[in-house]
């Protein structure tokens, strides 16, 4: 099952979390901090404006993202994998490199 996100909608994968933390302590599920960074699996066609036209996103399928630690109130299973449909606003930029 594929998902089409509608307008300046981004559906993303949320990166594995860290089982460990930096000193070497292996953490508990409770414990684990969610990662905010994650693959964008698809895109919306972009913002409608005022004016009628349509901007389209800056972000693109396949780009690995940074948002914010709010953003995933909007998650779904699909597949098996859990995904987090947001706002391009919510996202603070991409990682490149």
């Amino acid at each position: 099952m594929n998902i089409r996100p509608l307008h300046d909608r981004v559906v993303v994968r949320r990166k594995e979390e860290e089982a460990m933390s930096a000193g070497g302590i292996v953490l508990p599920g409770a414990a684990k901090e969610k990662p905010n960074q994650g693959e964008v699996v698809a895109v919306g066609e972009g913002k409608q404006l005022d004016n009628g036209d349509v901007r389209a996103l800056s972000v693109k399928v396949g780009d690995t993202v940074v948002f914010g630690r709010y953003a995933d109130s909007n998650t779904l299973k699909m597949d098996g994998e859990e995904l987090i449909i947001m706002s391009e606003g919510d996202i603070y930029g991409v990682l490149e490199g």
